[in-house]
């Protein structure tokens, strides 16, 4: 269903062109600073008006409708909700007899029988991550003395992104690239050895985010072409800190202590204006497909932040089980 967590709990509301987007976040401890203002640098992280992203703004700013009293979590679930206002959605019209390639079009009618809000794809839209964004903010609170750090490591196969965007956009084509996170300050003991594993439970939530097409941790595929002396982390100190690191940061599903790796693998935009052969199910024959509207060469661009943000919502989880689970002293 759309809901996240055992005990940081996130669910995602709204459509692309509805009203307003946001987030429900239930399980946070009561206590935690929490004001409007803290959203600001993560959620201008993913705004638009870059190179490479889409000419539709929104201000996202952030109303936080319940769970805090006096500047403070109270206990209770936190609803953080955007407004939309730069909304077109006669934009989408045509997508429900010709459903654009890549994209939820088809799935989605299939799924709902046609009452999904089509505009702007719905509640498939990436406008929804928003939402995720400030679950994020509030579980990095969670996640106090852990420090975040995301880039964009390449973009179409290159290392220049600026580069490999700016070419696809010429050519009226979107790029994909590579997102990596790395978190440190993290302790070890976070996660279960199988289903409820650092890795299972961090690669759910950042699959979540519209797009990613793969997750890996460490060393990851490239783990398939080692040896074993060239893959493990050979420990160097009482402390658990390894000489390298291509486990990513955890072994048997717990995290050791080291810095967490995780790098995404984010697919090229679907909507591009380039003419696509595609379905037209109204006719039942082939058309030729222009899409208009406003759209990222890039969803990279403004995506980094939001796995980031994915991550750190699936660490607060882990954190708040283990400090519920933690051993006694005999």
């Amino acid at each position: 269903m759309n809901r996240f967590g055992r005990i940081f709990r996130v669910e995602l509301f709204g459509e692309s062109h509805g009203k307003e987007v946001g987030a429900i976040i239930d399980g946070c401890p009561a206590g935690i600073p929490l004001a409007p203002e803290d959203f600001e640098a993560d959620l201008a992280r993913r705004r638009s008006g870059g190179a490479g992203t889409t000419p539709r703004r929104e201000y996202d700013i952030p109303r936080i409708v319940s769970g805090v009293y006096r500047g403070r979590s109270s206990g209770s679930p936190i609803c953080v909700s955007f407004s939309n206002g730069d909304t077109v959605p006669g934009d989408y019209e045509r997508f429900a007899d010709v459903p654009r390639p890549g994209h939820a079009d088809f799935t989605s009618r299939v799924k709902y029988g046609g009452y999904s809000d089509p505009h702007g794809s719905g509640h498939f839209s990436g406008r929804i991550t928003v939402g995720l964004v400030a679950a994020g903010v509030v579980a990095k609170k969670i996640l106090a003395g852990a420090d975040f750090s995301t880039s964009i490591v390449s973009a179409g196969g290159q290392s220049d992104v600026g580069a490999a965007v700016e070419a696809a956009a010429a050519a009226e084509d979107s790029v994909g690239a590579v997102v990596e996170t790395r978190v440190r300050g993290l302790p070890a003991g976070l996660g279960e050895p199988f289903f409820d594993a650092c890795e299972s439970l961090v690669a759910h939530a950042v699959f979540a985010v519209p797009g990613i097409r793969g997750v890996e941790f460490g060393d990851g595929f490239r783990a398939a072409a080692m040896r074993g002396s060239q893959h493990n982390d050979p420990f160097v100190d009482a402390s658990g800190k390894t000489a390298r690191n291509g486990s990513g940061g955890v072994n048997g599903g717990i995290t050791n202590g080291n810095e967490l790796v995780v790098r995404a693998a984010v697919k090229p935009t679907s909507s591009i204006a380039a003419p696509q052969s595609t379905f037209d199910f109204q006719r039942g024959e082939m058309t030729q497909l222009v899409i208009g509207g406003r759209h990222d060469a890039c969803i990279a661009l403004r995506s980094a932040v939001v796995i980031e943000a994915a991550i750190a919502i699936a660490l607060a989880d882990l954190s708040l089980a283990a400090a519920a689970t933690a051993p006694r002293p005999l």
